[in-house]
């Protein structure tokens, strides 16, 4: 059992995967114990109810049943229209129905640095875990995990609505629906106008300038009219959440609408974090575990107090990918106060977050050499589970997306020397 270098590069689909990327190959898939691989697998219910109760505490802000500044908030950089759409009756029980939290592999279990609701990867994961699966891996999912569970979301067939922004997922995308038959297809969403398919949404909607019938596709999918799915609701595209989990003014909020065990798992995932707000604090106040009493501390803070992650929230094109995320204890003095003082001057345009750096766990993986020799490689780890929600609101898991890069990394992302690879439980 076993695949050469030959073997995963021969069997890509003919014009790859990912327009202009490349990564590096591994015989083997990424080991995880039962219990690691347990605890990933069964994370999809819980974090489709934190979305649920992320819309939730929004629309009841909007409405006045609870304090107005977090749908402010939330609002702050949208225009006015996708605003308020998201707040309309027809979009209540819209969620996304893709769920991919990005889990850092730590020693102390798993960190949760993102909750992507419009992902990369999908098609990359599927042919990943048919080819692995294929040489005789037990994949997690299966081969066809992730075909089905897409196939879930569209089931009579329909379109995936790729922009100009993502086109570098649009050979993942169109490898994708092959598979899935004549019924679905992939279309340049610049181009798209409604013809009554179901329709799968892969652009950012800070991109909506760009594609002409995006306010008419809103409008159809909050009447009704339309199933679309991510749905036009940026706010659950914020990082803000991971933060605002956090807040000791919704400390209440989140025990009543959350279930207590799933309360606990999500706040063991996500490190405590900071929503960035230039307000001055009350003379006697500090900012929760910083010990500081002004952001102006903060900037100040030396490289070991720094143990910090900087990140934009949202609805921007830094937004996605690794661009709008910076590490402080990697970042020289000057360069961290910049940055911070930046993220708080643009806080009511544009809101940023800080959240507690929490490192990856070392692991050894053999890696092919370029001349199809292994190398054992020391890197850390992301983990990419992906979860599918049928029509009928059951969630399900399809399959994972292990990516290793060097150690010497801090951040773990899509990299010309990274790893990507599907997983197993290990003996």
């Amino acid at each position: 059992m076993g695949l050469s270098l030959a073997d995963l590069r021969d069997g890509l689909p003919k014009g790859g995967l990912f327009g202009g990327g490349a990564w590096r190959w591994s015989p083997e898939p990424l080991k995880l114990t039962s219990a690691e691989a347990r605890q990933m697998m069964s994370l999809g219910h819980p974090l489709a109810r934190f979305q649920q109760a992320c819309d939730s505490l929004y629309r009841r802000s909007a409405s006045g049943k609870l304090p107005g500044w977090l749908a402010e908030l939330l609002d702050e950089g949208k225009p006015d229209w996708l605003a308020k759409l998201q707040t309309q009756p027809g979009t209540a029980e819209q969620f996304p129905r893709v769920i991919r939290p990005d889990l850092i592999l730590t020693d102390d279990g798993f960190s949760m640095t993102e909750l992507d609701s419009v992902p990369g990867g999908i098609g990359v994961a599927a042919w990943l875990a048919q080819i692995y699966s294929k040489a005789g891996f037990d994949v997690l999912g299966g081969p066809d995990g992730m075909i089905e569970g897409f196939r879930s979301l569209l089931p009579e067939g329909g379109s995936v609505l790729v922009s100009d922004e993502a086109n570098d997922y649009r050979p993942e995308m169109e490898w994708l629906t092959a598979q899935l038959g004549n019924a679905w297809k992939v279309v340049a969403a610049e181009e798209y106008e409604p013809d009554g398919k179901e329709l799968y949404r892969f652009f950012e909607l800070f991109d909506w300038e760009s594609v002409p019938s995006a306010r008419r596709l809103a409008d159809l999918s909050a009447a009704g009219k339309l199933q679309i799915t991510p749905p036009f609701k940026p706010h659950l595209e914020d990082k803000l959440w991971l933060a605002l989990l956090w807040s000791p003014a919704l400390k209440k909020v989140w025990e009543q609408t959350l279930r207590g065990s799933h309360l606990k798992r999500l706040r063991d995932l996500v490190p405590f974090g900071w929503v960035l707000d230039p307000t001055p604090l009350p003379p006697h106040a500090a900012l929760p575990k910083l010990n500081a009493h002004s952001w102006e501390e903060v900037a100040a803070f030396s490289q070991k107090e720094r143990q910090l992650v900087l990140k934009i929230s949202g609805f921007h094109e830094t937004a996605w990918g690794s661009r709008g995320v910076f590490i402080g204890h990697d970042l020289p003095a000057k360069e961290w106060a910049e940055l911070l003082t930046g993220a708080l001057d643009q806080s009511s345009e544009q809101p940023w977050i800080l959240q507690e750096f929490r490192e990856g766990r070392r692991i050894e993986h053999p890696v092919f050499r370029n001349d199809g020799s292994i190398e054992m490689m020391q890197g850390r780890v992301r983990l990419c589970p992906y979860f599918f929600t049928n029509s009928a609101g059951e969630t399900t898991f399809g399959g994972c997306l292990a990516t290793l890069v060097p150690a010497d990394k801090k951040k773990i992302h899509g990299m010309s020397d990274g790893v990507l690879m599907p997983c197993v439980i290990g003996s």
